[in-house]
C-alpha cells in the first residue's frame, strides 16, 4: 500500500480508500477500508499486530457507517411528553449549557461529571480530561476504562514506575519458550493475536492459561490450570515458593535490579503447593509443572488480563505474577517480560491524557505541583484554578444524584447501563439525574435514558490517533465525512466550551489537538513530544516514550533500568484474601463473567451486525451438566441467576468445561440477561477496579 493510498482520494471512477485500524479491542488490527458507490468494503492489510487477519468485528465494522439505526440529528427529551425528539444543534447544545450553568449556580462546580471511554482516540481523550478541568472545572471525571486496565496499571506503576500493557512489541510473545497466559483468553477476545502464538508454538514454545474456564485459548495450551474464581493471587505465590524451593530464581538479576525481594520470599514461604491446591483447586502437580517450564526456559513471558485483575483485589493479584516475573529476571529482557492485555481499543492512551480522575496528559498526577505548573502552562490558565483529583468510575457513578454527588454528567463513548457493575442502581441514579446528556452514533440503553442525545462521528469518519496494548501510537485515517447533521466529538467539546466561556481555547481540528497533546505530555512518564502524525505514517507507528522528533522510540522498555527513581524495580509482598462476597447456603453458587468471540464490550455496536447477530444472538448462562442435573434444568431452559444485588435470565448452556461450583454469563446484553445486574460493586482500594469476576448466586429454572 502506498503512501498516497493512505489518505481518503477519489480520482474520477477510482473508490475512496484509507488505510486505517479496527474500532475494536487493543490489539487495533490494520485494515484498508474501501468505498464504491454506496458500499464500503474491509481488506486486509499487513501490520505488525495482526499481519493481515482480523477476526469477524473486524471485517463487518464497516456495516455501522450506514446503519439504519444510525443516529444524524440531535435529540432532546420532552418534559411534557418524557420522548426524546429531534431538534436542532443549536437548541440541543445551547439546552446543555444552560442546565449545566443551573446546576452548577445551585450545587457548585463538581455537580456537573464526566464520563468518558476507552475507544476514544487520543485527541478525544486529551480534549475531554481539558473540558472537564477547564471548561466545567470539576474534580469529577472518570472513565469506562476503570473497568478493564486499572489493576494492571497500578501494579506496574508501583513495581516498575510506569504503566504500558505490553513493555515489549508483540512479535516477543512468538519468541517465548515458555508463555503464561492468566485469565486470558485471546482467542475469542482478539482472535489475530493467535497469529503470534503460532509462531510460538512453531518454534516449540509451551503455552500455559489459568483460567476457571476451558476456553478456546485454554483449549489449545499444554498445560491448563482452572483455579476457583478468585484465587490466582495464591497460585502466583505458591508458583514463587515453588521457584524458591527449587532454585529457579535469577539472583544476580534479582540482586542487580530489584529491592524487596526478602519480604516478599518470607511471605510466599506460607504458599505450600499442598495447601493452595486446596484452596484454589489446582492440583500440586500442575503448580509444580508450570513453575518449572517458566523457571528453567530460557525465555519466558507473563501476561495477565481481565480474568486475573477484575477483583477486589485486582492489584495485589497482579503484582503477585510480577513478582514472579521479576524473580525469574524476565523484565528487560528479549523474549521475555511481565505484560498485560489491555481490552478496550485505546484503553492504554485513554488514560495517559487526562480521562483518568487523578491524572493529567502525560500520565502526569495531578496532585503534583509540577505537573499543574506545567500543563496548566499549555492551556494558559492558573494552575490554581485546575480542580484535584476526582473519584474512581464507580464511586463516582454510585453518587450520582446523592446529596453532595453530581447532579449531571456528560457521556462521551461509553455505555454503563450495561457496563457498570450492580448496573441495576446505576442505571437508576443515571434516571435521576437533572442532566444527562450522552454522544453516541447509536441509540444505547444509556443514551435511550438520556435528556440530550447528540449524534456524533464513527471511526472511518475523522482522523485520529490510538495507542495500542503495546504502547504503539497508530493513525486513524478518514474514509469520508460524517454524515450530515453529524458532528466529532471534538467539535461538540468546541461549541459547549465556547457557550461556556472557557478561559482557553478548545479546537476541533484533531491534529491541532495532537500538536497541543505533544506539548503537554513532554517530560511526562508517556512522552509524546516527539510523535508526530507524519512520523506514525512513515514508521507503521512510534512506542512511547518518544520525547525527541529526531530522537529514537521505545519499542522495549527496562533494558537497562525500570522508570523507579534509584532505576530498580520493587518487589510488593502481596497476601491471598477472600472475594469479597462469599458463597453460602443462601447464594451457594460462583458467578463470573467475560466474553464471547462475536460481540464486544456493552454490545451497542456488535448486537447491530447482522452476521455477529447470527453467530451469538443473546445472552446465556453456562453450566456444568452436574450442577445442571441438580437443578433439574436441560439444555435452553430459561434459569435465573440471582445475587444479592439483582437478577439476570437467559437460556442455560451446558459444558463440562466449567467447573461444578460456577456459572458463567457473557456481559454484552442488555435488558433481562444483563450480566451486570447481579454482579459485585466491591472495588479494589487502589484501583477503584470492580469486582466483576466474582461474586455469589444463587441459580434456578426460570
Amino acid at each position: 500500500m502506498t503512501h498516497r493510498a493512505r489518505s481518503a482520494t477519489r480520482s474520477g471512477g477510482d473508490p475512496r480508500q484509507a488505510e486505517t485500524h479496527c474500532p475494536y479491542c487493543a490489539l487495533q488490527c490494520g485494515m484498508v477500508l474501501r468505498e464504491t458507490g454506496d458500499r464500503v468494503e474491509v481488506l486486509p492489510r499487513q501490520f505488525p499486530t495482526n499481519r493481515g487477519g482480523l477476526c469477524q468485528k473486524g471485517w463487518t465494522a464497516a456495516e455501522l457507517l450506514d446503519h439504519p439505526d444510525r443516529l444524524t440529528t440531535p435529540l432532546v427529551r420532552d418534559p411534557a411528553t418524557g420522548e426524546l425528539r429531534p431538534a436542532t444543534w443549536a437548541a440541543a447544545l445551547d439546552r446543555i449549557a444552560a442546565d449545566i450553568r443551573a446546576v452548577q449556580t445551585g450545587y457548585g462546580r463538581d455537580a456537573v461529571a464526566v464520563f468518558g471511554g476507552g475507544g476514544l482516540t487520543n485527541e478525544k481523550a486529551y480534549a475531554l480530561g481539558k473540558f472537564a478541568r477547564v471548561a466545567l472545572r470539576t474534580r469529577h471525571i472518570d472513565y469506562n476504562g476503570r473497568w478493564c486496565m486499572s489493576s494492571a496499571a497500578a501494579a506496574g506503576i508501583r513495581a516498575f514506575g510506569v504503566d504500558r500493557g505490553l513493555p515489549f512489541p508483540l512479535a516477543d510473545l512468538g519468541r517465548a519458550e515458555t508463555l503464561l497466559l492468566v485469565g486470558a483468553n485471546p482467542a475469542e477476545t482478539m482472535p489475530p493475536l493467535m497469529r503470534h502464538l503460532a509462531d510460538q508454538r512453531e518454534r516449540g514454545g509451551r503455552l500455559i492459561v489459568i483460567d476457571p474456564r476451558v476456553t478456546a485459548t485454554a483449549r489449545q495450551a499444554d498445560l491448563h490450570l482452572q483455579p476457583l474464581p478468585g484465587t490466582d493471587l495464591a497460585v502466583a505465590n505458591a508458583l514463587l515458593h515453588i521457584a524458591l524451593t527449587e532454585g529457579l530464581i535469577d539472583k544476580d538479576y534479582v540482586a542487580a535490579r530489584t529491592t524487596g525481594f526478602d519480604e516478599v520470599r518470607r511471605t510466599v514461604a506460607g504458599y505450600w503447593p499442598a495447601e493452595v491446591e486446596r484452596l484454589s483447586g489446582v492440583p500440586m502437580a500442575d503448580l509444580e509443572a508450570t513453575a518449572r517450564a517458566l523457571g528453567t526456559a530460557r525465555s519466558a513471558i507473563i501476561l495477565t488480563a481481565r480474568g486475573a485483575e477484575q477483583h477486589a483485589k485486582g492489584v495485589d493479584t497482579v503484582s503477585a505474577f510480577v513478582n514472579l516475573a521479576l524473580a525469574l529476571g524476565l523484565p528487560g529482557r528479549p523474549g521475555s517480560g511481565y505484560g498485560c492485555l489491555t481490552g478496550q481499543g485505546n484503553g492504554q492512551g485513554g488514560r495517559e491524557h487526562g480521562q483518568k480522575a487523578d491524572q493529567l496528559p502525560g500520565y502526569r498526577k495531578i496532585d503534583d505541583p509540577a505537573a499543574r505548573e506545567h500543563v496548566a502552562g499549555v492551556w494558559g490558565v492558573d494552575p490554581d484554578d485546575l480542580p484535584g483529583p476526582g473519584v474512581p468510575a464507580y464511586q463516582l457513578l454510585e453518587s450520582l444524584g446523592t446529596p453532595g454527588g453530581p447532579r449531571a454528567m456528560l457521556v462521551f463513548g461509553s455505555n454503563p447501563v450495561v457496563s457498570a457493575p450492580r448496573a441495576a442502581l446505576i442505571e437508576s441514579r443515571l434516571r435521576g439525574l437533572d442532566l444527562l446528556v450522552v454522544a453516541d452514533f447509536l441509540l444505547s440503553e444509556t443514551a435511550a435514558l438520556a435528556d440530550v442525545v447528540l449524534p456524533v462521528a464513527q471511526w472511518a469518519e475523522e482522523e485520529g490517533t490510538m495507542t495500542n496494548l503495546e504502547g504503539r501510537v497508530l493513525r486513524r485515517h478518514a474514509l469520508r465525512q460524517p454524515p450530515p447533521g453529524v458532528r466529532t466529538d471534538l467539535a461538540v467539546l468546541t461549541e459547549l466550551a465556547a457557550r461556556l466561556d472557557a478561559p482557553a481555547s478548545f479546537p476541533a481540528d484533531p491534529a491541532e489537538v495532537f500538536t497541543e497533546l505533544r506539548r503537554a505530555s513532554a517530560g511526562g512518564v508517556a512522552d509524546y513530544a516527539g510523535v508526530s502524525w507524519e512520523r506514525i505514517d512513515a514508521d507503521e507507528g512510534v512506542f512511547w516514550p518518544c520525547p525527541d522528533p529526531d530522537g529514537p522510540d521505545t519499542p522495549r522498555l527496562f533494558a537497562d533500568s525500570f522508570a523507579t527513581p534509584d532505576g530498580r524495580a520493587r518487589f510488593q509482598p502481596v497476601t491471598h484474601r477472600p472475594a469479597a462476597e462469599q458463597v453460602c447456603v443462601d447464594y451457594p453458587l460462583h458467578f463470573t463473567t467475560g466474553r464471547v468471540l462475536a460481540q464486544y464490550q456493552s454490545g451497542t455496536q456488535t448486537r447491530r451486525v447482522a452476521a455477529l447477530r447470527r453467530a451469538a444472538p443473546g445472552g446465556f448462562v453456562e453450566l456444568h451438566p452436574d450442577l445442571a442435573a441438580r437443578l433439574g434444568v436441560v439444555e435452553g431452559d430459561e434459569v435465573r441467576v440471582a445475587s444479592r444485588r439483582g437478577e439476570l435470565r437467559a437460556p442455560a448452556r451446558l459444558t463440562p468445561t466449567i467447573r461444578p461450583d460456577t456459572v458463567f454469563a457473557p456481559f454484552h446484553w442488555g435488558g433481562a440477561a444483563r450480566a451486570n445486574s447481579v454482579t459485585s460493586d466491591a472495588t479494589d482500594p487502589v484501583s477503584g477496579m470492580p469486582e466483576f469476576k466474582i461474586c455469589a448466586v444463587r441459580v434456578e429454572k426460570a
